[in-house]
């Protein structure tokens, strides 16, 4: 190279190259191929090569990292990450619309007449949150909890339909799904057959095990693309439609089949075509999208627990298949219910190879007349478990056998009965339980929910390794946990030094815990995540609980006589004693429970909630109430002095109104804690 480039002929060539990439990868221009562009690559790699200085973090050379990370950082969205709830059906879309039409005329004294929906196709791939600032990318992260999300910038950078400047320099977070071609997972399948690798069977799981390959140079290979569909953050336009508009300008790649709808039929009509047509695109589709189109009613109908109001998930229907049932087995979970489980023929569903299904209990086996060796039609939706729904009784040989009630548990030879549930009828509950509280497979499931995250949450303790650790006998129990040594887990499968290390970090973490969390992590039967809180509430100390009555115990406010029997009947046996003694033994610190302020507004008040809050999730709901002082209540009586009533309030509204309970709005609970 003769002489030196100037600034602004880099940044001529970065702005060339730019454009290029977008009309090849964004825009599909038939005009323009790879070897346009590679060209100019070269030219800015020799560049940079010779004058370092040159290079900067959004020059195109810079979209594959030079070496593997190390691991992924943890990275807090600025935006809450939402998931939509689900649709199946006109009625359900229906449904829907009136109740947001509802809250939509409580707020502006009437019903609007200019509502519209945008539908877009529902991509399926891997929901990922890009923020930029002065319109250059900064961060790249997964959705995560909702709230936390893994950084995977390096290998987003990788994407060619992301750009990594925008066209205007904005501040925005921008949302959208990474997704693999139904091509590119053909030619990696293809690949894999040649180096007698098993194949992939979607794409959508490619592309979230891709996004999380360490080597951004693997991830380059597969070839990726990304979809935008929401700003987040940032100037939001008036509509959806000026919104993903919007998002095309500044370079992204959008859904061009976007419709703008007025009424349900319409919205159906969307529905029913791209059900038909989805194998049309290179993308793989498992619905269509509802979203109101105008922020102004987005704003208002705001969002419940898990979800937006204003956006509903339309799911086309649940793929079905064919196959021959080899065997059914019977699976033992950690309250000790026996599950049948159908192993069958491979069957391919929803994109995913298929061998097992459940039967849910023996009532179901006599109802469908399901027997080992029948050709049965099993039927899976997305990410829910498949299921046996029908059987095709005219194909039987003959052959077939009937599947027998066991009378004993299949791994601890336990006695086995059927429980009653607490109903008007006093009917007997279709699911039978092992009796015996020390059988394997109730061990193995206890010790699971117990490093599960609502409980001690400890990172990298999954049910494989537990299970793992189980096997081998290096633990017996969840006491046994945090006894474990990094020379404990060296030798074993799945374990480098890195993963052990990062493992015995999360157990000495997790040594700390509040008292709820140990309460709930016991794996107490009937005692969940809101009775937890409430005997820490009450007690304040494992050692009260311990020395408490049966009696004592029922007194306590959503505690009947079964979940005290349960509470009372686990503190007073051997076997409960002796976890709690070794967690202790071990090192595990139960943190002091705060005690509540007097002067709190709700101090010395139950309140029950009922229906779904606008502004509110249920969680949040009920942390605003303890903060305040108040005691948090399922079931409406005359001890409750306030019921906080949302939309769709249930059976304790009606209660509440008998028993001339005060019942609150959102908007009068919020005032109250003012």
């Amino acid at each position: 190279m003769k002489n030196k480039p100037t600034k602004t002929y880099i940044q001529k060539l970065h702005a060339q190259i730019d454009d290029l990439r977008h009309r090849y990868h964004v825009l599909n221009d038939p005009e323009v191929t790879d070897a346009m562009y590679e060209g100019l690559m070269d030219e800015l790699k020799k560049i940079e090569e010779t004058y370092p200085e040159f290079v900067t973090k959004q020059s195109p050379t810079q979209r594959i990292g030079s070496a593997p990370i190390a691991g992924f950082k943890k990275i807090t969205h600025q935006v809450r990450q939402w998931s939509f709830h689900d649709a199946f059906t006109e009625e359900d879309v229906t449904s829907w619309q009136e109740r947001n039409l509802k809250i939509l005329e409580k707020a502006l004294g009437k019903r609007p007449d200019d509502l519209s929906y945008t539908t877009e196709l529902k991509i399926d791939g891997l929901h990922i949150v890009l923020t930029y600032k002065k319109g250059i990318l900064d961060t790249a992260a997964t959705r995560g909890d909702g709230k936390v999300g893994e950084e995977v910038t390096q290998n987003i950078k990788t994407i060619q339909t992301i750009p990594l400047i925008l066209k205007k320099p904005v501040d925005i977070v921008v949302e959208g799904e990474v997704w693999l071609s139904a091509k590119q997972l053909e030619k990696i399948n293809k690949q894999r057959e040649k180096d007698g690798e098993p194949l992939y069977a979607n794409p959508r799981n490619v592309a979230a095990g891709t996004i999380r390959q360490l080597d951004s140079k693997i991830v380059a290979k597969r070839k990726l693309s990304f979809t935008a569909y929401d700003i987040s953050l940032g100037d939001i336009p008036k509509t959806q439609q000026i919104e993903l508009d919007m998002l095309k300008t500044l370079g992204f790649k959008i859904d061009n089949y976007t419709k703008v709808c007025t009424s349900i039929k319409e919205i159906v009509s969307f529905w029913h075509k791209w059900e038909k047509k989805k194998e049309s695109q290179d993308y793989w589709i498992d619905g269509v999208v509802l979203k109101v189109n105008q922020k102004k009613y987005q704003d208002i109908l705001g969002f419940t627990g898990k979800a937006p109001r204003w956006a509903i998930a339309l799911k086309f229907k649940a793929e079905q298949g064919t196959t021959k049932i080899k065997d059914i087995y019977v699976q033992v979970g950690r309250t000790g219910a026996l599950t049948p489980v159908a192993l069958m023929e491979a069957v391919s569903l929803a994109g995913t190879t298929v061998t097992h299904a459940t039967l849910h209990n023996f009532d179901e086996i006599k109802r469908l007349d399901v027997r080992i060796g029948d050709t049965v039609v099993v039927e899976k939706a997305g990410d829910i478990i498949p299921k046996v729904v029908r059987v095709l009784d005219k194909l039987r040989s003959g052959k077939e056998k009937k599947v027998k009630e066991p009378t004993a548990c299949p791994i601890c030879e336990g006695k086995v009965e059927r429980r009653s549930i607490q109903d008007k009828k006093q009917e007997k509950s279709a699911a039978l339980f092992c009796t015996n509280k020390t059988c394997y497979a109730q061990e193995l499931q206890h010790i699971i929910h117990f490093v599960s995250k609502k409980a001690f949450n400890i990172d990298g303790l999954g049910k494989k390794i537990v299970e793992q650790l189980v096997n081998e006998g290096i633990v017996k129990n969840v006491a046994d946990v945090f006894t474990l040594t990094k020379g404990d887990l060296a030798p074993l499968e799945r374990f480098a030094e890195k993963s052990a290390d990062n493992l015995i970090i999360s157990i000495q973490k997790a040594k700390k815990v509040t008292l709820p969390r140990l309460l709930f992590g016991l794996g107490i039967r009937h005692v969940g995540e809101e009775t937890a809180v409430r005997l820490a509430d009450v007690y304040g100390s494992i050692q009260k609980i311990k020395r408490a009555t049966q009696e004592e115990l029922e007194g306590i406010e959503d505690v009947g006589p079964r979940v005290a029997a349960s509470i009372f009947e686990y503190m007073n046996t051997a076997r409960g004693q002796k976890i709690i003694e070794e967690l202790e033994k071990n090192g595990v610190v139960i943190e002091k429970v705060k005690k509540r302020k007097s002067g709190g507004k709700l101090y010395g008040k139950t309140v029950v909630l009922t229906g779904t809050l606008q502004n509110l999730s249920r969680d949040e709901a009920k942390e605003k109430i303890r903060q305040a002082g108040g005691d948090v209540s399922g079931t409406v009586s005359k001890k409750t002095d306030y019921v906080l009533a949302g939309e769709n309030p249930g059976s304790k509204y009606e209660k509440a109104q008998a028993l001339k309970v005060e019942i609150l709005t959102e908007k009068q609970f919020i005032q109250i804690l003012k």
